[in-house]
């Protein structure tokens, strides 16, 4: 991602955290278990994504691409926390809101982003051939 699109990029994830925030602690109603349960799993998931999205710096891209094998910091644990937190996040969100209906749509993420993770690595893998191998046997997901 170029200097531009990455700075733009970013500054709409940060704007969609704060209304996603604003949205948590001035929402109407009791605070139960579940509200409070999803919303730290909510507040959790979106500082993973902050996290491993700062972590990857300009490795960032919306499509697969190889630029750098980031293996540090939270990725030397898991090869896709982006994902992992984002599921996380919205996870919360069904918790928060009551709406049941909202588990199906963590399932079809869960079912997107293992595919689109497993486009990563054949990507990955061309790119970075054993050192992307010796990686992946360290880390889950």
């Amino acid at each position: 991602m170029d200097g531009r699109s990455f700075y733009l990029f970013t500054a709409a994830q940060i704007i969609v955290v704060c209304v996603v925030l604003w949205f948590v602690f001035t929402m109407p109603g009791a605070w139960d278990w579940q509200r409070g349960l999803g919303s730290a799993l909510l507040v959790a998931g979106l500082a993973g994504v902050g996290v491993a999205r700062y972590q990857l710096g300009r490795s960032f891209a919306i499509r697969a691409e190889a630029h750098k094998l980031v293996t540090h910091g939270i990725y030397s644990k898991i090869r896709n926390p982006i994902y992992v937190f984002g599921t996380v996040v919205i996870a919360g969100f069904a918790l928060l809101t009551h709406r049941p209906v909202i588990w199906l749509l963590v399932l079809a993420i869960i079912v997107m982003q293992t595919i689109r993770a497993r486009r990563e690595a054949q990507v990955l893998e061309a790119a970075f051939g054993d050192a992307y191998r010796e990686y992946r046997r360290h880390t889950w997901f």
